[in-house]
């Protein structure tokens, strides 16, 4: 539908068509309500191409996910982080009031999303999330001045600014916890070790380990699939001194550890306790119920699209620490019934 299509069934000129839609003078008050009645009807919506040759903005956010394309159709953390971006960008009535999302493989091709976004002008900011160790991507975005807002953090984020919230404490409080249960052999199975959030959980878990005098503790790395977190606890499980309590970086690598211990004979959560991270549905629905931390991620999601939108609008850059993560306790842990 275009304005020539609007102009032909209101009997007015191009002009006219144009001066009613942008709200400017030029065409009478009853002529102006009767032509956006009209374009509402016939179901006219203005050209994003246009408007961002016209004021430079593409009415967009950008998102960019990279993961394989076999973790990413089952991690539940994904869809509940879009929720909370779709929540703001259906209410806040913005310019940039879509989500432009592409799924990845790799870094590169990240990269290369971001630069020909920018170039082709197709959004007005982006999302980053996982934020690395030694992440080129904030490098990137501020050699091409395009507004970002980093999921994560507040260190390494390059003065970019960025939502986070407390990961540390919540290792701590899960260490205490198991701890406080008799549990004094416990593993870690953790996400990819670049990340900076896996670096800060690593940290915050030797750290409260070594305060409590614990020696058999130890983190294995994985890709935060099920395969790999299955693969992961069954190696721990089945070695010669196996940990009495394991916790995992996401509640999919916790969910597949349930059937690793029923593979093996451990009964959960007699001989091993499970604590699995984000709480999502699935932590719920599995039997026994998973013990979990729950992290606010449709929150990030949403108070990092206000944050860029604040952003673009001319606000001060700035970081936003969201709710602390807490411990939900369920069925997956207990005391201790090894000998530790």
């Amino acid at each position: 539908m275009t304005i020539d299509d609007i102009a032909q069934a209101a009997g007015v000129s191009k002009g006219a068509v144009s001066y009613a839609l942008n709200g400017r003078p030029g065409v009478s008050e009853p002529t102006r309500r009767r032509i956006l009645e009209i374009a509402e009807r016939l179901g006219w919506a203005p050209s994003s191409a246009a408007r961002a040759l016209s004021d430079g903005r593409a009415g967009a956010l950008g998102l960019v996910l990279n993961r394989p394309p076999r973790v990413l159709g089952v991690e539940p953390y994904f869809m509940q982080l879009i929720a909370g971006i779709e929540s703001v960008l259906a209410t806040e009535g913005s310019e940039s009031g879509a989500l432009l999302l592409k799924v990845v493989d790799g870094v590169e091709a990240e990269l290369a999303c971001y630069r020909r976004w920018w170039a082709e002008r197709r959004v007005d900011g982006v999302i980053l999330m996982n934020l690395r160790m030694d992440d080129p991507r904030i490098d990137l975005v501020g050699e091409l001045g395009l507004p970002a807002v980093l999921l994560g953090g507040p260190e390494r984020t390059g003065g970019l600014p960025c939502v986070w919230s407390d990961d540390g404490a919540a290792i701590e409080e899960v260490v205490e916890y198991l701890f406080s249960l008799g549990h004094r052999r416990i593993a870690r199975v953790a996400g990819p070790e670049e990340f900076v959030h896996t670096g800060t959980r690593t940290a915050a878990f030797e750290r409260t380990a070594r305060r409590l005098g614990l020696r058999d503790t130890r983190t294995v790395h994985t890709d935060y699939s099920d395969e790999a977190g299955a693969r992961a606890a069954r190696r721990l499980l089945a070695s010669g001194a196996p940990p009495t309590a394991l916790v995992f970086d996401n509640d999919l690598m916790a969910a597949a550890a349930l059937g690793v211990a029923a593979e093996l004979g451990r009964a959960v959560p007699a001989q091993v306790s499970l604590v699995a991270w984000d709480d999502s549905a699935l932590c719920r629905l599995v039997r026994p119920p998973l013990t979990a931390v729950r992290r606010p991620i449709a929150e990030h999601g949403a108070a990092a699209v206000r944050l860029l939108l604040d952003l673009l609008a001319g606000g001060e850059p700035r970081d936003v620490e969201t709710a602390a993560p807490i411990l939900v306790p369920r069925g997956t842990t207990g005391r201790c019934g090894a000998v530790g």
